[in-house]
């Protein structure tokens, strides 16, 4: 079965206490269920995970590229969460890796600080979900799939 992966960066793990004004009250648990479920819509598996150091999202991005180019994998739904603002690193590794992504945000970012209107992931994303709530992941991973299993018509 081919895997997609999800991943999400630093302060995610406390998803549904931190500004729940902001980024709602669902639990980063509940994300992966939705995810999961979403996947297997697909016939895809899920690998969820979550990080607050920007290395170990390096070293998965690298991974999960290795998987794609091996056939085990699609791709990848990535909330970079703050590194989307400030790492050049994850763009190289994105681009490096040749990860087809999916850029998903929570909240929109484009109507918030100013400091968030800015990604180094979208310049090497395949896409980008921002401001649908946790249900951007679904839409992350739908879009993902139909952009690299397009549907054939008749």
């Amino acid at each position: 079965m081919t895997t997609v992966y999800v991943f999400n960066g630093p302060n995610l793990n406390l998803l549904g206490v931190r500004k729940p004004e902001v980024y709602g009250t669902t639990v980063l648990a509940d994300v992966e269920a939705l995810c999961a479920t979403t996947a297997a819509g697909h016939g895809l598996e899920l690998d969820f995970r979550q990080t607050n150091h920007e290395g170990t999202l390096v070293d998965w991005i690298q991974e999960a590229g290795a998987a794609v180019k091996r056939g085990d994998a699609l791709g990848l739904v990535l909330n970079a969460a703050a590194y989307t603002h400030t790492s050049v690193a994850l763009h190289d590794a994105i681009e490096g890796a040749e990860l087809p992504t999916v850029e998903v945000h929570i909240s929109n970012v484009h109507g918030r600080e100013a400091f968030r209107h800015h990604s180094y992931v979208s310049p090497v994303a395949a896409g980008i979900v921002v401001g649908f709530g946790v249900d951007g992941y679904a839409l992350a991973i739908d879009g993902l799939v139909r952009k690299l299993r397009p549907v054939r018509s008749a």
